[in-house]
């Protein structure tokens, strides 16, 4: 099997995640020049934006970089077909199943990379040509599944014969060591990098990361069927009470959580902001560069030093 890192043409077998609005040039670009791969997060922009992302993130590194596609945005369309004419070398892909977009991008000479929640997804998807496949976990900000990295990387890495990227709950050299240790070939970093210099999120977003202790995520939206895991606040508090009896109209919570993630992202709100985050947020510690968070997780650890 394949190594991530001759796969990718990287240093270091770690992945940043494709965090929506937060994963721009400027988090892509610093990863990649770290060692590790870079994505440039589509989130719900438009090509358009996309494109300039894209290009932005070229000024600011010679190294390899991908972009993630969240599938269900209506602009996922328009976006598959511009990272070809952009000479993209890596897709990741969420919320959804890429299969329609598979033979161009592999005929383009793309490497293909989905996140899936599940043994049998990722089966499907490995059986569609998928190049290597990020595992997440629950423990992951964002929307998530059910399963936990510990759980469910090894029964992936049973089920299918391509490279498994580990993600979710992991923050520092322990959790690579311990991803390899269940079979992954790599690992997806997202939490951790939001305390990063070059991460273009709100100070007071950064902070409240840095200062989240291990009973300090919440998931809201259980009962709606789209669970996203968040720093708790009045926002998320409100959003549980509202679900938590009898019938909720859907209006009502799109209400609530309007804009939610660009009011922590932007504005720093961290009352009515959506401060998605995963529960390796009580590790980190500190906000350090991109740089030293790579060297720092794969430095120390017994993968690298050849003890594991």
């Amino acid at each position: 099997m394949k190594d991530i890192r001759d796969l990718l043409h990287i240093e270091y077998p770690i992945i940043q995640g494709g965090m929506a609005n937060i994963a721009t040039h400027q988090l892509a670009a610093a990863t990649s020049n770290a060692g590790g791969l870079g994505l440039v997060g589509s989130g719900g922009w438009d090509v358009d934006r996309v494109r300039d992302e894209i290009r932005k993130t070229k000024a600011l590194t010679s190294k390899p970089f991908g972009v993630n596609i969240m599938l269900m945005s209506p602009h996922a369309a328009a976006i598959s077909e511009m990272i070809i004419e952009e000479g993209v070398q890596v897709v990741t892909t969420g919320a959804g199943n890429p299969g329609i977009y598979m033979q161009k991008w592999k005929e383009a000479g793309i490497i293909v990379i989905p996140v899936v929640p599940s043994v049998a997804y990722a089966k499907r998807l490995a059986r569609s040509g998928a190049d290597a496949l990020v595992v997440e976990g629950t423990e992951a900000g964002g929307h998530i599944g059910q399963s936990t990295t510990f759980t469910l990387v090894p029964q992936v890495c049973d089920a299918v014969d391509i490279p498994v990227i580990a993600a979710g709950g992991i923050a520092d050299h322990r959790g690579l060591d311990a991803a390899f240790a269940l079979g992954a070939k790599g690992v997806q970093l997202g939490t951790v990098l939001l305390a990063s210099e070059e991460c273009p999120i709100h100070i007071n977003y950064k902070n409240k990361v840095v200062k989240a202790k291990d009973t300090d995520t919440v998931v809201t939206g259980v009962n709606s069927g789209a669970p996203v895991r968040v720093i708790k606040n009045k926002m998320s508090k409100k959003y549980i009470e509202m679900t938590k009896y009898g019938e909720i109209k859907l209006e009502e919570l799109e209400e609530l959580t309007l804009g939610s993630l660009r009011k922590a992202v932007f504005d720093g709100d961290m009352d009515n902001g959506s401060i998605m985050a995963g529960q390796s947020a009580g590790l980190v510690k500190e906000i350090r560069t991109v740089k030293e968070i790579l060297d720092d997780i794969f430095l120390n650890s017994l993968v690298y030093k050849g003890i594991l």
